[in-house]
């Protein structure tokens, strides 16, 4: 497999266990409208409404993927050396995908990996998991299992 299928089996993996299926819009902890595996747009580019109708678990797939390879494209934009590490960059995509590209650009956590110091980036992305200023035990476990990715 190549680096990015590789990468992407990751994200995919991340993705589906901490956002779940949903079918119907609902409001995430971060008080987003969001449906099918996290997604808050729509392949058109429309946001999610809660008053939008229920979606199909294979519509829901099509839509994270989509969103998927915009996060990866985003990642290696930002921190061009991840495209050399799959598994790295599938933690980050999946990262980019939960709290958007502009956060992961603007990070103290996407400088300490552009300066390949692994170890402090463990510890910035661990600083990751609050929504509307509380700590979310859901957030704690998935900046945990991005960063054990980058062992």
């Amino acid at each position: 497999m190549s680096d990015s299928t590789d990468a992407m089996l990751v994200a995919v993996k991340l993705v589906k266990e901490f956002e779940g299926f949903y079918s119907k819009p609902y409001l995430c902890p971060a008080g987003v409208p969001t449906i099918g595996y996290g997604s808050i747009y729509y392949q058109d580019g429309r946001r999610v409404t809660l008053d939008d109708p229920e979606i199909t678990e294979e519509q829901a797939k099509i839509m994270m993927m989509g969103e998927l390879k915009g996060c990866m494209a985003a990642a290696v934009k930002a921190s061009p050396t991840l495209a050399a590490e799959p598994q790295k960059l599938g933690a980050i995509t999946d990262f980019i995908y939960n709290l958007g590209a502009g956060r992961y650009r603007a990070s103290t956590l996407r400088k300490h990996i552009d300066a390949g110091d692994w170890d402090e980036a463990k510890v910035q992305i661990m600083r990751w998991t609050r929504a509307n200023g509380r700590v979310l035990r859901g957030l704690v476990r998935r900046r945990a299992a991005e960063a054990a990715y980058f062992e």
